[in-house]
């Protein structure tokens, strides 16, 4: 009989090993975000829970750095300031907590990279229409079948499986993987 352990580590392998279907998205999705940058764009990301966590992860990662010493580039993560979000929560709605952000910082020529494991966060969803009548491009990161999320973004990373974990983890990966592709451009402009 199989450990938890190793029944979880089984099932995070066979996840992680789905991905190279994506592999075509994830290079254009890279390439996306290379533009912006270069072309003094910025990055805004959004998710909840986890992936709140993950979009401040993914923000720091161009803001300070990834591997090599570089210039910072401009990515704010639409989860990092309290006060703001619970402002908009409470004089307005929890649907509306990234999609007003993406209103004030959005502009053409910008990304922006919404994180919904479930593909059902009815803010991320708003965020995502928000950035399309603005001109912003979209790059989202999906699991769960897309839920209603899915068709929203110009691009999309569905993760295919149904534990929120492993979607996670994944998510994990990807965004790494974004990084390590984007970089070498980066590195050319410091």
């Amino acid at each position: 009989m199989k450990s938890r352990f190793s029944e979880s580590l089984d099932a995070a392998l066979e996840t992680l090993t789905g991905l190279r279907a994506l592999e075509p998205k994830v290079e254009e999705a890279a390439a996306l975000v290379l533009a912006c940058l270069k072309s003094g764009g910025k990055l805004l990301v959004c998710g909840n829970g986890g992936s709140a966590a993950d979009s401040n992860h993914m923000a720091t990662e161009f803001t300070c750095r990834f591997q090599n010493d570089r210039r910072p580039y401009p990515a704010i993560s639409l989860t990092a300031d309290g006060g703001l979000l619970t402002a908009i929560g409470n004089d307005y709605t929890f649907q509306d907590l990234f999609g007003r952000q993406v209103r004030a910082y959005g502009k053409a020529g910008d990304v922006l990279i919404a994180l919904t494991t479930s593909g059902k966060s009815r803010n991320v969803l708003t965020a995502l229409e928000e950035a399309k009548r603005l001109g912003v491009k979209t790059i989202a990161f999906l699991g769960k079948g897309g839920g209603f999320t899915k068709g929203a973004a110009d691009i999309e990373l569905q993760v295919e499986g149904t534990v929120t974990a492993r979607i996670q983890e994944a998510h994990k990966f990807l965004i790494h993987a974004i990084c390590e592709l984007v970089e070498p451009g980066l590195e050319k402009e410091s």
